[in-house]
């Protein structure tokens, strides 16, 4: 336990609002109280509340941590929490102090290691689409080169849970629209700050990408993480809208402000040896949501496992593990946070099929399943301090750094 911890044993507090609802797929409250009792909420901050409970779950006790956020509050927003960079990983307590966010959870599932590439280092950027404080950060990988267990089926990398202009939390899709355009001849963009292009693509680096090498985005395959790293890669280097450099492999270091790092691979590669110093070169980008016109303040990447008020079908309902998940509910009014706890006494954790039953019970209409294990965080204000405390036990007996989160942010 680190110092940042507030140890929340079994004796926690119990939800108990959810005694009503009784045991949904062997997720059951532990000890729940006759409907009607004491909540046991605390309130966090104006519009935030942070309770714990235990559940019994299908292999043995576990216990849950929950903030509410109420999103009608004027005072209350979210927004993404990251180190700056996207190819940069820091603990949630760490991202959320540096934001004054007075809550939070870790985010999207990320590029950890990197075992099948020796001599590749692993970029620690995310899997899926990042919008945070209405710009955009990244695009997603393509589905066979995500990190994280196996997708639900009908689900890919660019679904997104996010919050719009309008206040309202739900569930998306993020696609990628962009381009570059050179001499007449315009190619499609293939990725923006990601860990993995697609093969025979383009992708395009920014400042936002950060110092990590971009050797690790032409690796592996559209349907296969492990395959070998491309033999045939190339990048140029625009800046002011004109190409300053080129070089024959991917390279490294801060890219700096108005400055855009074009990477190639394969025909990609093709394509761009042809392009020469001094060439004019535009490139365009943009994130183009599925489910809503309204402009995203924030996005982060994950998958669903609740979609109007129904579990996907092809849940795993056998492997259980600590969990982190975000629920909708109250038609995008109310953002529900939630963290299994990783003490060793409550490690037997949840299916994801219990996760999205459980999330359900909460009141969620849609739900999605961020990084687990050794990521899963949960953050909060104690009542008067200026920092955050570390609520849940991490399963790896301290904070694992992660590249995003969600943050709760609360004004007076």
């Amino acid at each position: 336990m680190t110092r940042r911890q507030i140890r929340s044993g079994v004796g926690g507090s119990v939800l108990t609002f959810l005694a009503a609802f009784g045991t949904l797929a062997g997720v059951g409250l532990a000890g729940a109280a006759p409907a009607g009792a004491a909540q046991g909420a605390v309130g966090i901050a104006p519009g935030v509340s942070y309770r714990q409970f235990d559940l019994a779950a299908a292999k043995g006790p576990t216990h849950a941590h929950v903030l509410s956020l109420d999103l009608r509050d004027p005072r209350v927003s979210v927004d993404l929490l990251y180190p700056g960079t996207v190819a940069a990983r820091a603990t949630v307590s760490r991202l959320a102090d540096a934001r004054g966010a007075v809550a939070g959870v870790n985010g999207d599932f990320f590029n950890i290691t990197e075992t099948q590439h020796p001599g590749v280092e692993a970029t620690g950027a995310s899997v899926g689409p990042a919008i945070a404080s209405g710009h955009v950060l990244k695009a997603a990988v393509p589905d066979g080169q995500r990190f994280g267990p196996e997708l639900p089926p009908g689900t890919t990398t660019r679904n997104v849970i996010g919050v719009g202009t309008d206040r309202r939390a739900r569930p998306d899709s993020l696609a990628l629209v962009g381009s570059v355009t050179a001499a007449g001849e315009r190619l499609p963009l293939g990725g923006l700050n990601q860990y993995a292009l697609p093969v025979g693509s383009v992708g395009a680096f920014t400042s936002r990408w950060g110092t990590a090498s971009r050797v690790r985005a032409t690796c592996g395959t559209d349907t296969d993480r492990a395959a070998a790293c491309s033999t045939d890669t190339y990048e140029v280097t625009v800046r002011g809208g004109r190409v300053v450099s080129a070089a024959g492999t991917p390279g490294r270091g801060p890219i700096a402000s108005g400055t855009t790092v074009l990477v190639g691979r394969e025909a990609g590669a093709q394509r761009l040896r042809k392009y020469f110093t001094g060439q004019a070169v535009k490139v365009r980008h943009r994130l183009v949501a599925s489910a809503s016109r309204k402009p995203y303040r924030f996005a982060l990447g994950g998958y669903p496992v609740l979609r109007d008020g129904h579990p996907l079908p092809g849940l795993d309902g056998t492997t259980s593990a600590v969990r982190t998940a975000v629920g909708v509910a109250d038609g995008g009014r109310r953002l529900l946070l939630f963290a299994v706890d990783g003490a060793p006494a409550h490690r037997s954790g949840l299916t994801i099929a219990e996760v999205a039953d459980f999330m359900r019970t909460l009141g969620s209409t849609d739900a999605f399943s961020l990084d687990g294990g050794g990521s899963t965080t949960l953050v909060a204000r104690a009542p008067g301090a200026t920092t955050v405390s570390v609520r849940n036990h991490p399963s790896g007996g301290a904070e694992r750094p992660v590249p995003n989160g969600i943050g709760v942010f609360s004004t007076p």
